[in-house]
Parts: C-alpha cells; sequence; structure tokens
C-alpha cells in the first residue's frame, strides 16, 4: 500500500495512517471541520480527575505512520478553556516506529472543580507531520545570528519578563525563581 494518496486538499497529497482498534468500539480520529490540523482522539474508559490530579488515559487505537512522519498529541482548546484539562507532556509524540496504544496524559488543572471523562469523550487531538532526521555536526563555535543566545523572554512583552510585576525574574538567568515566582527545576536538578 502507497503511503501516499493523490487526494489531498488544495493540491498535496494525503497521507495515508495505518490504524489498529484496540478498542473495537472506539470511533476512528476523525477531523471536526475542513481545514483541521488535528484529529480528534477518545478515552476508552471513564475517569474522575480532582483538582491537581492527572491520569493516563487510553485512546483504544494504535498506528503505523510512514517512514519521516510523527503524530503529535495536542490538547484541546475547549477542555483547556471550559474545564482547566492540559496534557502533561504536549505535545506527546507518537515516533513512526511506534506500534503500541496511543496513550494521553491528562491532567486536571482546575484549582477547585474535578473533571469526568465518560468512555468516548475527546481528550487530544493528533497532529501528523513530516519530519526531518538530522546528523549532527560538532563546531567549535556557532555562526553569528541577530538574536545570539537571547531566549526565555528575551524578547519582552509581558510584565514578568519586563520587570513590571515584581519579581525578580531570576530563572531566566539562572536563579531559583521566575517571574511568577514558582521554584525552577534547574535548583533541583544541581540538588540545591
Amino acid at each position: 500500500m502507497s503511503a501516499v494518496s493523490p487526494t489531498g486538499p488544495v493540491g498535496r497529497e494525503q497521507v495515508n495512517v495505518l490504524i489498529r482498534r484496540v478498542d473495537p468500539e472506539v470511533p476512528l480520529p476523525a477531523y471536526a471541520h475542513p481545514g483541521d490540523a488535528g484529529a480528534d482522539l477518545r478515552t476508552t474508559e471513564r475517569c474522575e480527575l480532582r483538582p491537581g490530579e492527572r491520569a493516563v488515559l487510553p485512546t483504544g487505537v494504535s498506528i503505523s505512520l510512514p517512514e519521516g512522519y510523527a503524530a503529535f498529541v495536542h490538547p484541546r482548546s475547549g477542555l483547556a478553556a471550559r474545564c482547566g484539562v492540559g496534557l502533561v507532556n504536549a505535545p506527546g509524540t507518537v515516533d513512526a516506529g511506534y506500534r503500541g496504544e496511543i496513550k494521553v496524559i491528562v491532567v486536571n488543572l482546575d484549582p477547585r472543580e474535578p473533571v469526568r471523562f465518560e468512555r468516548f469523550d475527546r481528550i487530544a487531538q493528533l497532529v501528523v507531520q513530516q519530519v526531518e532526521r538530522v546528523r549532527f555536526q560538532e563546531v567549535a563555535e556557532l555562526p553569528d545570528s541577530a538574536r545570539a543566545e537571547g531566549g526565555f523572554g528575551s524578547t519582552g512583552g509581558h510584565a514578568a519578563v519586563d520587570g513590571e510585576s515584581g519579581t525578580s525574574g531570576q530563572a531566566a538567568v539562572g536563579g531559583a525563581t521566575g517571574g511568577n515566582r514558582y521554584a525552577s527545576v534547574v535548583s533541583d536538578r544541581e540538588g540545591q
């Protein structure tokens, strides 16, 4: 079977992805609207998360991607806005060689309300993209660029990084806290 079909949108070839239902009743991932980048993934298990809790939810499907492609599991904006549901490792990466069931790590970020998932609720979206495999070439110096080493808020545009929040913003320069005063994983990693 060819990995590419000639019936893609706007002159682009459509990629064929082989899919197997681990749960025979689960609806296959589908695009809700024409032009959507992500196809909806559903959970096959009921689950209730109290504030701050997380769970690994099965989707009931496994896929085989063509070589040179990967699938990325993204959060659903509606769940984030209405319920405070996020994905712990967003986006999750499904490599071309992975054949196991796709599972989604969800977290309830709402400080007060629990979130309940029912069987076949839409929990995430799957975006399939072509990816490049690179060869890393070690050099003594990197070429100059306009940005250089500026990162972690170096372009400003937010009170926490512009120094208007009354906090130190030390995390961007190696300190223990950032503009929101949350602890940095740098201090934990270094045993401080």
